[in-house]
């Protein structure tokens, strides 16, 4: 694989990001801003009612942030004019239609006729999402965006952000294949994308002729998204959505140059623009702060099992290498898994005690101003051992609370349907991280491996554009770089 400077290749560019307000998205943007500032134009598609709204949160939710220093520190006072001649705002929303809901006619035109490059990083990550919105733009989505750059007269390449997880609870070495449509995990035959639509919609129907009110729907349409995930072997909305967008993109992506990047668990940033950014609650940082303030009494899952993460500035690399290596190459099957279990795993034992050196050394300070104290905490290895503990801590309560609620005169009415909420709440939430608190897979980075090589063999930026993860010292990046940047950013 024969290609050459990134840097170069970003030079009088043309480059649509979707999700543009996104986590990854927000790196990207930095990146080729603060690497090549004589990029010709970013086109940032986000959900906005409009251009003033559009504004409000590229300034609230893009440039208002931490992550833009560097850029701030070199352009100065000049910072908002380089933007504003960088960057063009795109209300839209890619689950609209095949022109991502742009109403603006001549601004759609002008994107047509100026694309190089498109991103797709639009995306709902939550696990349990309407199975509607999720369709919408996980699944559909991917399509209008395929749609969308095949109409671009000039356009280079695409690529498509997906998640290593769209290999379901696969054990053992997972390859970086593509999913043919109608493909399913467990075998059961009759993946119909085009009908899991018109399920939805007839679904959506009956609930409002019924009358059911908005949770009533929303609570439905989580339900069903679990549901039909299941039916075809995938444990969640997500990872089903995003599987079913990869199988439209790739039966229908034509002659087109398509890069499609799956990441593991995307982590805080190693080293740019600095180290330790984060944003949005991730399940390890819950777990490693819930640790920390003293609330995490126990672990349940594969204390020994691997923990597959990457950083998101390595992943923001990988994505723009896989760029500009599959530009104008429309025959590549190129699909990169992007992580680090396979080359330089961390397993859920090293984050316990990264934690405890962390939080020993740097106690949280409680609200009361005394320094929580930290210790071990007690693994449950098994679901058998979970309910067991929660039999003997909570249930039992349950009951107990139950019965004197009724001889009482439901004088604990409140104080037992308070616990009793907060029980299933907790057992909802185990069932749906179940299957990454057990995960037996590791995902092969071959090709990941392979795009490495050639960027070194053709002397790329490599040590602008690094995305290996062997070069990873575990120990000193959560100690040092991760829990204090999820502490600082997203819990402060």
């Amino acid at each position: 694989m024969e290609f050459g400077s990134v840097v170069q290749f970003l030079e009088d560019k043309t480059i649509l990001i979707t999700g543009a307000t996104g986590f990854l998205a927000k790196i990207l943007l930095e990146k080729i801003l603060r690497v090549q500032p004589n990029v010709k134009k970013i086109y940032l598609l986000l959900r906005a009612a409009d251009a003033k709204s559009a504004s409000q949160r590229l300034q609230n939710e893009i440039l208002g942030n931490d992550l833009f220093t560097l850029l701030k520190e070199k352009w100065g006072a000049d910072l908002n004019s380089f933007i504003s001649k960088k960057t063009v705002l795109v209300p839209g929303d890619i689950s609209y239609d095949d022109d991502l809901g742009v109403k603006d006619s001549n601004l759609r035109e002008e994107i047509l006729s100026q694309l190089d490059v498109v991103v797709n990083l639009a995306a709902t990550t939550n696990f349990d999402e309407r199975y509607d919105v999720a369709l919408g733009i996980n699944t559909m989505g991917a399509k209008h965006v395929l749609c969308f750059a095949k109409k671009c007269v000039k356009l280079k390449v695409l690529v498509h952000v997906s998640t290593a997880y769209v290999s379901g609870e696969r054990t053992g070495l997972i390859l970086e294949t593509s999913y043919g449509r109608g493909d399913t995990l467990n075998g059961v035959s009759g993946l119909d994308i085009d009908e899991e639509k018109k399920l939805v919609d007839q679904k959506l129907n009956e609930l409002q002729a019924e009358g059911a009110t908005t949770e009533a729907i929303k609570e439905a349409m989580k339900d069903m998204g679990i549901e039909r995930a299941k039916v075809y072997g995938w444990p969640n909305t997500y990872v089903f959505t995003k599987a079913m967008g990869e199988m439209l993109v790739g039966d229908l992506k034509e002659n087109l140059s398509v890069v499609i990047i799956r990441p593991t668990i995307v982590t805080s940033t190693l080293k740019e623009p600095f180290p330790g950014w984060v944003e949005g609650i991730r399940t390890i940082d819950s777990l490693a702060v819930g640790y920390g303030k003293g609330r995490l009494t126990c672990f349940l899952g594969d204390i020994t099992g691997i923990v597959d993460v990457i950083p998101a500035d390595m992943v923001v690399n990988a994505i723009v290498v896989a760029m500009v290596a599959h530009a104008n190459r429309p025959f590549d099957d190129a699909i990169y898994q992007v992580g680090s279990s396979v080359r330089n795993p961390v397993r859920y034992t090293n984050l316990q005690d990264f934690g405890f050196d962390y939080f020993t050394k740097k106690p949280w300070i409680g609200k009361d101003g005394k320094p929580v104290k930290v210790g071990r905490v007690k693994v449950l290895s098994s679901m058998a051992n979970f309910h067991g503990y929660m039999a003997i801590r909570y249930l039992l309560l349950l009951k107990g609370l139950k019965l004197a609620n009724i001889a009482f005169c439901h004088y604990f009415e409140n104080v037992y349907t308070d616990l009793n909420r907060k029980i299933k709440f907790v057992m909802k939430l185990v069932e749906l991280y179940r299957p990454y608190l057990f995960f037996r897979g590791v995902f092969d980075d071959m090709n990941t491996e392979k795009l490495r090589m050639a960027a070194g063999e053709n002397n790329i930026e490599t040590d602008m554009f690094y995305f290996d993860p062997k070069a990873i010292d575990w120990e000193d990046y959560f100690t040092n770089i991760h829990i204090p940047g999820v502490v600082k950013y997203v819990f402060r």
